[in-house]
């Protein structure tokens, strides 16, 4: 039981019970109003924490094929459509990556790569923090958990660096000395790498999957294109902002280099199995990127990549079995994306949109877009995860847009990306905030207050340089 929160639970079932039970509007079909209270009260669950994510998931995946709202009067049809999130690819293809992912931390090949870059960059403070978020920026296509890249690679490193400079999680007086800007540096960090890449984080191809079902095809090679400009505009500018405004006390960092040079000379020369994981790595980039001139999609090239890592050794059956990240995944993610697919497929998300869509109807669509996407953003105040916010609002924000004329890719993506990049807002916010939180360097006033200033920083980035990009490159 101490993984369930009884209130949160009870609260989570009874906003689902009114919403069942509230009169339905005009237009919307029973089940489909239905669907909804389920779906709503799962994601309330969730936000809430009432229970694991995955517990969540089979009550909402039970629910749809015990009240039958899938397929009314047909209890096999409806407990087949309840299911039927496990035969879609895109789950697959992140429940893949995270295989494909154990290899770049058994083999140690990301903790090889953080510390040649720090042994490269680091003799000053912004320079260690370049170093980190390089190595967080290439290993982000083929880790989707940000979570476990930040918290399996990227954290362990730079709180070490933090302690041999002379920040002490203990000594409130010293975490300014370098700790806390490189906290708050290689979280931010985290964000924007995870928003360049579909594979980098789980609620990018959530989105992708959710903008196809209202007709919207973005590939692989699309989403990374059209972030490109805009995520390394964030990348560079992001360190520099918090360099200028929320300085370390430490500028000059010569103690960095030679600790991960030490570092690197205990792990000794590059391993076959590394080798082995660096050719699939470009072997998954060269079929993820190209894969539409050999008519594979992204979920084949991850089966591939896999089967090599299974083949050469580096992975074994037995790495598979226990990734339970993986395996948690796929089910939560399985259960979202079936619900919130069928309230497209029954006709709310349509019927949503096009209601909101005649309240903006008197706008032009250069101005409905920036009010859409500065909403969405700043409701992620109210989640503790991306995913939470793209299962519970994308659909119907990227519906609403699609109602006023704002074009359909451009919008897609850039919904996508908020609720990743606003992460930054709370010590909460996403899968890696309470890790980095929990170092203790920054305080929670300095968190949001930061935060929130980030925030402004990567929107204005992404419709400032991501909108000349996106002309550029003809998504508008």
């Amino acid at each position: 039981m101490r993984d369930i929160n009884p209130k949160a639970l009870a609260a989570s079932v009874i906003i689902g019970i009114i919403i069942w039970f509230l009169p339905i509007p005009e237009g919307v079909k029973p089940n489909a109003w239905h669907l909804l209270a389920i779906f709503l009260g799962v994601i309330i669950g969730i936000i809430f924490k009432a229970a694991p994510m995955g517990t969540m998931a089979m009550l909402g995946i039970t629910l749809c094929a015990a009240t039958e709202v899938l397929a009314p009067g047909d209890p096999v049809k409806s407990i087949s459509n309840a299911l039927s999130g496990f035969g879609n690819a895109t789950i697959w293809l992140i429940g893949l990556a995270f295989f494909i992912a154990r290899g770049f931390i058994k083999t140690g090949l990301g903790t090889r790569l953080a510390y040649y870059f720090i042994s490269v960059f680091g003799k000053g403070s912004l320079g260690l923090v370049y170093g980190l978020n390089t190595a967080d920026l290439i290993l982000a296509p083929a880790i989707p958990s940000n979570t476990a890249r930040a918290g399996g690679v990227i954290y362990p490193i730079m709180k070490s660096i933090a302690i041999n400079m002379g920040s002490d999680p203990d000594k409130p007086d010293t975490h300014r000395k370098v700790g806390a800007f490189l906290t708050l540096s290689s979280y931010n960090a985290n964000m924007i790498t995870s928003v360049m890449f579909l594979t980098a984080t789980a609620s990018n191809p959530m989105a992708q999957k959710f903008a196809h079902d209202l007709g919207i095809n973005i590939s692989w090679g699309t989403w990374c294109l059209a972030a490109l400009a805009p995520g390394l505009a964030c990348f560079i500018l992001m360190p520099l902002f918090l360099y200028k405004f929320y300085p370390p006390d430490l500028k000059k960092t010569p103690e960095a280099p030679k600790m991960a040079a030490q570092k690197l000379k205990e792990m000794g020369p590059i391993s076959v199995q590394e080798w082995l994981m660096i050719a699939t790595f470009i072997i998954l980039l060269v079929l993820w990127i190209f894969g539409n001139l050999f008519s594979m999609d992204a979920t084949t090239g991850a089966l591939i990549g896999l089967c090599i890592l299974l083949l050469s050794g580096v992975l074994t059956w037995e790495d598979v079995k226990s990734e339970k990240g993986a395996w948690d995944t796929i089910v939560w993610f399985s259960s979202l994306v079936m619900m919130g697919s069928y309230l497209n497929t029954l006709g709310f998300i349509g019927w949503f949109g096009n209601l909101m869509g005649g309240k903006l109807s008197h706008l032009d669509w250069h101005e409905a877009f920036p009010l859409i996407i500065l909403v969405y953003s700043y409701c992620h105040y109210m989640f503790a995860s991306a995913t939470a916010q793209a299962a519970a609002m994308y659909p119907a924000f990227l519906a609403v847009g699609l109602s006023v004329g704002v074009p359909g890719t451009m919008l897609a993506i850039f919904l996508g990306a908020c609720a990743t990049l606003m992460g930054s807002l709370t010590h909460y916010a996403h899968g890696p905030a309470p890790i980095f939180f929990g170092s203790t360097y920054v305080t929670m006033k300095e968190w949001w207050k930061y935060g929130f200033f980030i925030s402004v920083l990567f929107l204005a980035l992404w419709f400032g340089v991501g909108g000349a990009w996106w002309k550029v490159i003809g998504l508008w």
